[in-house]
């Protein structure tokens, strides 16, 4: 049983939530009432969490001397122990396996290329690219852009130019204010817990993740008055929506400056349930103006 649980572990699946911006498209298409292509998003989504979480395997073999300096992740199933490096390959494998072959039997080879493309990028991060400043939170951003365009792949929806941009600010914010965390970690703990953190300091980071909050509320707001909307969806407010991103923002922002609690996105997003609220709120928002 204890070995399950770690396996279960070491796919992080808590991280999955990471694949919901696969259903972005749809939302913003006017499809999620169309069952075949929320079904193709479904089968989407479902190939990204496997391929997602054999990348996080594949990230743990290659860091397992890394990941036990680490005051956190030193804990994780195959830095303590609790799985073997043959049994880490064989679920990478397995995973690996399953997911592109779904993406064949039930998407199409297209898909079956990019979800390729997406396991390579974070083949080349997890060894080269994670140890250059800058490249490593561009490629972090990058991933979840391939997701975006693996919704609209799936659903056959067409990308606006809007959300792929949107998308790429959103995660290169939450990656930089992930480094940002990792640098304070490894400041308390003397030791240099990635290689990339060499090339950061508190003052670049700070700076650079007010500068991106700050060019997110002003690309929203203008995508939201936008002639592109108002012409696919009519002269509804969606401007007023923009408060919720502010809210949002502020809220990430204060518990990054004032509660320190910076770290892992996804973590904050399970654990804070004024951001929880806030989330909510922009989405029943936007659903009510999209899907009156």
């Amino acid at each position: 049983m204890a070995h399950i649980q770690a396996c279960l572990r070491a796919l992080r699946l808590h991280h999955h939530v990471k694949n919901g911006f696969i259903w972005l498209p749809i939302v913003f298409g006017h499809r999620l009432l169309d069952a075949q292509a929320a079904l193709k998003t479904g089968y989407a989504f479902l190939c990204f969490c496997l391929i997602a979480s054999s990348v996080y395997i594949l990230n743990d073999i290659i860091d397992i001397a890394e990941d036990r300096l680490h005051p956190e992740k030193r804990c994780r199933p195959l830095a303590s122990g609790e799985i073997s490096l043959v049994n880490a390959w064989i679920m990478l494998c397995l995973l690996l396996a399953v997911s592109l072959g779904l993406s064949v039997f039930f998407l199409s080879f297209s898909f079956l290329y990019l979800i390729l493309f997406y396991f390579f990028l974070n083949l080349a991060y997890s060894c080269c690219l994670k140890t250059f400043a800058i490249m490593d939170v561009v490629c972090i951003a990058i991933g979840f852009v391939v997701r975006i365009f693996a919704g609209g792949l799936a659903a056959n929806v067409a990308i606006s130019h809007w959300i792929v941009m949107m998308t790429f600010l959103l995660a290169l914010f939450l990656a930089l204010a992930k480094r940002r965390d990792d640098l304070l970690i490894s400041e308390t703990a003397g030791a240099n817990i990635r290689k990339s953190l060499q090339g950061y300091n508190l003052d670049f980071l700070s700076h650079g993740i007010t500068i991106m909050a700050s060019v997110i509320i002003v690309a929203y707001i203008l995508y939201t008055v936008s002639p592109e909307i108002v012409e696919r969806h009519g002269h509804h407010p969606f401007y007023l929506s923009a408060a919720w991103v502010i809210l949002g923002i502020l809220r990430y922002l204060q518990g990054m400056f004032v509660f320190q609690k910076s770290g892992s996105p996804v973590r904050v997003l399970l654990t804070d349930h004024v951001l929880q609220l806030i989330i909510i709120g922009w989405l029943i928002h936007f659903l009510i103006l999209l899907y009156p």
